[in-house]
């Protein structure tokens, strides 16, 4: 009963005029930036995070804005697989398979609606499944010392990057890149410069905001100016959209479908590092497999565009969960997303839900509002969403770097961060021609003063030794989990990174 007390005071706080139009804008800019091929949510949530600062928002306002953006973007990558078979991101990259079909049916418009309906079901499922779960998950995080905190940031740097990554060697790499980089600075405990070569500017350690911004919206920029060609093609206005509405038929045999995928996906959104690729692709194989009798996946069927979108759905809302209640983050996006918590001095963790409950729960209630604001905005203006595929980039990138670069200056009204996230921007291009993930190096970046600090403190408390790392039955299950989490990929993620590749190279043969 006190959950839902606490939720209703989300409501009280969440249903402001500001925080509704708030959440109107966010999930508009969501849905566009979803649409979109190659912006995807991280990218989405990153470019908007300097217009909330500029705004002047505070905490529980800026947090509906972004995660509003997040929701959108988890929407709005659907867009361009079903009408271009483009993925707009990774999760999305499933929906081609059925979606694609179907809109050469001439059943665009269905696919579209009935993708917004499994996304609204599985995001609305997750959202309850973050309610129950994370005060359950802060109660165990409560018995938590340094040792165990140490050992869930080498979890999270472990798992992250996971099935999603090409390569475990890269992620390890891109992960080092990130620590190192936290390290630059005045050492707390020493009061000694570290890596700052006599730049007073880098005394305070560099601005995860600058890195964040540079790292994603900028190196998208760059990537633009080396190829000087957008994600957008005229193929989209050949394609018609037919009918809005899916039949009720259609949805009454694709429900079923929808409440599997949406367990399946919040299962894999709460595990640090799976994300909603994970959840995608679990759920479209396991649907497959389930109700697949005629071999109708991969030819427009309904329930292979219900499965996918369900799936990463759940898994953006499971993300939320490890990030709020242990302050550790379940994917790329909600990284971006515990950095804004840290620049607005919040720390997520165990203590979040009693010292910021307002921020908890406002951010909740407003998870809600968004599902069902994207749902009513979704179907009705698919034919407005389709036609931001006609952007041209070379307008579209213009717009992305001056809000990076005004939203970076009014944030720290330094021209030296300037420079830092121009630097980062290349060092991103660079990174991304090379496939090195960076989600790990911004994960570095957040967590490596607090995993520093967690295990100089273990170390310090039990007179300098080591072996306190894995003194607990706690520590000792999250080391395996870690290890586990990095080993498996080896094993497993090729072979799922192949599939995916290998339906999708299936369905372009088919569709041929």
């Amino acid at each position: 009963m006190e959950t839902f007390a606490s939720l209703a005071d989300g409501f009280a706080i969440a249903l402001t005029w500001q925080n509704l139009m708030l959440a109107l804008l966010g999930c508009f800019l969501g849905t566009v930036m979803g649409a979109l091929p190659g912006l995807g949510p991280s990218n989405g949530v990153a470019i908007l995070i300097p217009l909330a600062f500029t705004l002047g928002l505070g905490a529980t306002p800026s947090l509906i804005l972004l995660t509003s953006v997040y929701y959108g973007a988890m929407y709005g990558g659907r867009i361009s697989s079903i009408l271009l078979n483009i993925p707009g991101d990774e999760p999305a990259m499933m929906t081609c398979l059925d979606g694609h079909p179907m809109a050469k049916k001439g059943l665009a418009g269905e696919a579209l609606s009935l993708s917004g309906i499994a996304s609204f079901v599985g995001a609305f499922l997750a959202t309850w499944g973050l309610i129950l779960l994370a005060p359950q998950l802060v109660k165990v995080a409560l018995l938590f010392g340094p040792a165990e905190y140490f050992a869930l940031f080498a979890l999270a740097f472990m798992t992250l990057g996971g099935v999603s990554s090409t390569n475990q060697a890269k992620s390890a790499f891109a992960a080092a890149l990130g620590l190192g980089l936290a390290t630059i600075g005045v050492d707390t405990q020493t009061g000694v410069p570290r890596f700052t070569y006599g730049e007073v500017h880098l005394y305070d350690g560099i601005d995860f905001l600058v890195a964040i911004v540079g790292l994603f919206a900028l190196s998208e920029v760059f990537i633009f100016l080396e190829h000087r060609h957008g994600g957008s093609d005229a193929e989209g206005s050949k394609l018609k959209i037919g009918k809005l509405y899916p039949p009720m038929s259609m949805i009454k045999s694709c429900t079923p479908t929808m409440l599997r995928t949406s367990f399946l996906g919040f299962i894999a959104g709460v595990l640090p590092g799976a994300g909603a690729s994970l959840g995608s692709f679990i759920s479209y194989s396991m649907e497959k497999r389930l109700v697949d009798k005629k071999n109708t996946f991969g030819t427009g069927d309904p329930r292979g565009v219900a499965a996918p979108e369900a799936g990463n759905n759940a898994a953006a809302g499971g993300a939320l969960v490890p990030m709020l209640a242990l302050g550790v983050p379940g994917s790329g996006t909600t990284a971006v997303l515990l950095a804004v918590l840290l620049a607005l001095n919040i720390t997520p963790g165990p203590l979040l839900f009693t010292q910021n409950p307002d921020v908890v729960w406002g951010l909740i209630a407003a998870l809600f509002i968004a599902n069902f604001m994207l749902l009513a905005m979704n179907i009705p203006m698919v034919g407005l969403f389709t036609r931001v595929l006609m952007i041209p980039s070379r307008i579209l990138m213009p717009i992305v770097a001056m809000v990076s670069f005004v939203g970076i200056y009014g944030i720290s009204g330094s021209s030296f961060d300037l420079l830092v996230m121009i630097g980062f921007g290349v060092m991103g291009w660079v990174l991304r021609k090379l496939d090195v993930p960076l989600v790990p190096i911004i994960l570095g970046t957040l967590l490596g003063n607090a995993m520093e600090n967690n295990l100089r403190r273990a170390v310090t408390i039990d007179n300098g030794n080591w072996w306190t790392l894995i003194d607990s039955p706690l520590s000792i299950g999250l080391w395996a989990i870690a290890i586990i989490g990095f080993v498996l990929p080896l094993i497993v993620g090729a072979r799922v990174k192949a599939k995916m590749h290998q339906r999708r190279d299936e369905e372009g043969a088919i569709s041929d």
